[in-house]
């Protein structure tokens, strides 16, 4: 379990409020910073979900250890609600999740994630499905200009799309660092922004090929559902659309969702508050711990709590 370091950890485990004899999700367990923390804290257990095989591999070791607290599930966090009640679970205490990639996903260059060390052009959590590769070569320059620009927010998403047709021409994208020649002078310098400027391309592709937005929203409600009254939702995010769905979701959820007018009757089909939101700005690391890991620097930590519902 070498190689990861949790964001924001003490800050998640904080909000969790671990005690005795209560249940939490580890909904995006990579490296098991937060399981192991978690447990550490309390006399508790954990059910500790990934998608990764790697992930739930190497985490046999941590399951060790604390048995018979920690039970490990490959999966998708989307899918929390089922896979809880395939192990006989129907409520849980608390429910965190730390999305993006693992260090340790970013870290091996045959995983495909990173630009940084060229590998085969993967990004696969899973390890199944269509990967990167696939989608890079295998879509027109329409929808991959549309993928670079929803999902990357990338200025010059047409620019790189082009760039990328006219290259596999002469043949086909294989590595991350052919792709991350091809975004970069597309791209060209900018004096406004530090990072690589195959970053925003690279995240794009990277949500596209696991639906991590898609994962997300299916993840929040699978949460609101298996969480008890009382229980807290922690989420970590990286980037601003991962942030915006969590904000929104919790808002709605909390009743905060602005009404047409405050003088209007409640409208037909309008569910009830089901969350307490109890970050209204977003819980960010320390200077230290930027210092420390500089992936912390674009962390957001957003909590909420079940509310009980009204007899």
């Amino acid at each position: 379990m070498t190689g990861h370091v949790p964001v924001l950890m003490s800050e998640v485990v904080d909000a969790l409020q671990p005690r005795d004899g209560a249940r939490y999700v580890d909904g995006t367990f990579g490296g098991g910073g937060y399981t192991g923390a978690i447990l550490d804290r309390a006399a508790c257990e954990v059910i500790a979900i990934d998608r990764d095989p790697d992930a739930i591999a190497a985490g046999q070791a941590l399951a060790a250890r604390y048995a018979p607290r920690l039970r490990l599930i490959e999966g998708r966090f989307g899918d929390m609600e089922r896979l809880l009640s395939g192990a006989g679970v129907s409520a849980v205490d608390g429910v965190a999740l730390d999305l993006g990639v693992s260090s340790m996903q970013f870290d091996r260059a045959e995983r495909g994630f990173s630009f940084r060390n060229s590998g085969p052009l993967d990004m696969r959590m899973a390890k199944s499905g269509a990967s990167a590769a696939d989608l890079v070569n295998g879509s027109d320059e329409t929808e991959l200009a549309d993928i670079f620009w929803r999902y990357g927010e990338e200025r010059k998403s047409r620019r790189v799309a082009h760039a990328i047709v006219e290259r596999r021409r002469e043949k086909r994208i294989e590595t991350t660092g052919e792709l991350a020649e091809i975004v970069r002078r597309a791209v060209g310098p900018s004096a406004r922004d530090e990072s690589d400027p195959a970053t925003r391309a690279f995240q794009a592709l990277r949500i596209a090929v696991n639906d991590e937005l898609g994962e997300l929203e299916r993840g929040l409600a699978a949460a609101e559902q298996v969480l008890a009254p009382g229980g807290r939702l922690a989420v970590v995010s990286f980037h601003s659309l991962e942030d915006r769905a969590v904000k929104e979701f919790v808002r709605a959820r909390s009743g905060r969702t602005p009404a047409p007018s405050r003088h209007a009757p409640p409208r037909a089909g309008e569910r009830a508050a089901t969350l307490r939101e109890l970050t209204r700005k977003p819980v960010l690391p320390s200077g230290a711990e930027v210092a420390a890991n500089p992936r912390a620097r674009s962390a957001r930590l957003r909590v909420a709590e079940k509310i009980a519902r009204a007899a």
